[in-house]
């Protein structure tokens, strides 16, 4: 077996430990990368990360599932992306088609989520590090620490995930004009290869029109979230407000406190918020038993998940041949400082809305220190949690 098929075979036994034990969304899930990906496998660095996090951040899409795929795709190509997103996403996937089978099958389940109660404050603390640890990595101007700072407030406060690519964008422009500092390297011609971008706008049109002639309950199901995953920016969080307007006021698929319930579970299991789409497409499909549900939820993650894909992948391929540019190299300066400033509000917004208890304050800084000062993997900290609130519940 070649080292390159041993290397995407490890990567991909790494994505499948993430998929089951990231919690916390795009801002908790950043954290695990860095500790996984870049501290213990070393696939890229912090500053690799960052920029690629950070060009996620900018297109529509969810910003987590773009990230693993992306470096997915730079580790072994198309191929071992796509397996990358099929791992990262199909336990979630199952977590929640499965969730919404039972609440299908029994509406008055008595569903306790009460051993997850530690999960929050333990995301918290693995997010409040991660910012530390980034801040202190990439960010070492007087520019950069003013950028780190405003971006931190302006995320907080505007809350916006449209903010969040023009707070990129400005970042950027911020730096330009020390490009005459960065070092002369030999640029190539980019190559822009353009079928994925021609992928991504096909589909949607193609699904709207099958949709629309056909009336097939799949196909429109498909076209409703591959719309809204091409337009989302800023993680699954700001994707909830879109469906809920159209599945339960305008379509009235799902009841209010279905469609709630759903939002609950999707935040207390690991892996891409996304997933919640494939909650509510089966849910979308309950007259269908249990094969129609399992069938539209499919449809609905598939719908949601391939725009960001497309688009990702269409970047990453003239990325490295881009930053070769002067111009686009002193931008990058700014963009990894505000996307730091974004980590740092991030960890503040989780942090807000956490019940003010003891235990809650002891597990975060608990979790701070101990990835400070040990070496025990974040996984292990999740699932300790995990066994704690099973034991206390």
């Amino acid at each position: 077996m070649s080292f390159k098929r041993v290397r995407g075979f490890i990567f991909l036994k790494d994505v499948f430990a993430l998929s089951i034990t990231a919690f916390g969304g795009p801002q908790g899930h950043f954290g695990m990368f860095l500790d996984l990906l870049v501290g213990k496998r070393g696939y890229l660095t912090e500053e690799d990360l960052i920029e690629l996090y950070a060009l996620c951040q900018v297109l529509p899409g969810p910003t987590s599932t773009q990230t693993i795929t992306a470096l997915g795709y730079k580790i072994g190509g198309p191929n071992l992306a796509y397996l990358t997103l099929l791992v990262w996403m199909l336990p979630a996937f199952c977590i929640m088609t499965t969730l919404a089978i039972l609440v299908t099958t029994a509406q008055d389940l008595d569903f306790s989520l009460d051993f997850l109660r530690f999960i929050e404050p333990i995301a918290v603390g693995i997010v409040a590090y991660s910012s530390y640890k980034i801040t202190i990595k990439v960010v070492n101007t007087k520019i950069g620490v003013g950028l780190t700072i405003f971006s931190a407030f302006a995320s907080f406060a505007f809350k916006s995930p449209y903010a969040f690519p023009i707070l990129i964008i400005l970042g950027g422009l911020a730096t330009t004009w020390k490009y005459k500092r960065q070092p002369i390297e030999e640029k190539e011609k980019i190559n822009i290869k353009w079928a994925n971008l021609i992928l991504w706008i096909s589909v949607l049109i193609a699904a709207a029109v099958l949709g629309g002639v056909t009336q097939f309950q799949s196909i429109k199901i498909f076209e409703n979230f591959y719309r809204n995953g091409s337009l989302i920016f800023g993680g699954g969080q700001v994707l909830v407000p879109l469906l809920y307007t159209e599945f339960v006021e305008f379509k009235q698929y799902l009841t209010s406190q279905e469609f709630i319930s759903g939002y609950g579970f999707v935040q207390a299991i690991p892996g891409p918020v996304f997933s919640f789409s494939a909650y509510v497409g089966a849910l979308s499909a309950r007259e269908l038993g249990i094969g129609g549900q399992i069938l539209m939820a499919g449809m609905a993650a598939i719908g949601i998940f391939l725009p960001g894909t497309f688009l990702i992948f269409f970047v990453i391929r003239f990325w490295e041949q881009l930053k070769k540019y002067r111009l686009i190299r002193a931008s990058l300066e700014g963009i990894t400082a505000v996307s730091a400033g974004m980590v740092i509000a991030a960890a503040f917004l989780l942090f807000m809305p956490m019940e003010q208890k003891p235990i809650n304050f002891i597990l975060l800084f608990a979790t701070v220190g101990m990835m400070h000062f040990t070496k025990v993997p974040t996984p292990f900290i999740i699932v300790a949690g995990l066994l704690f609130g099973i034991i206390i519940a």
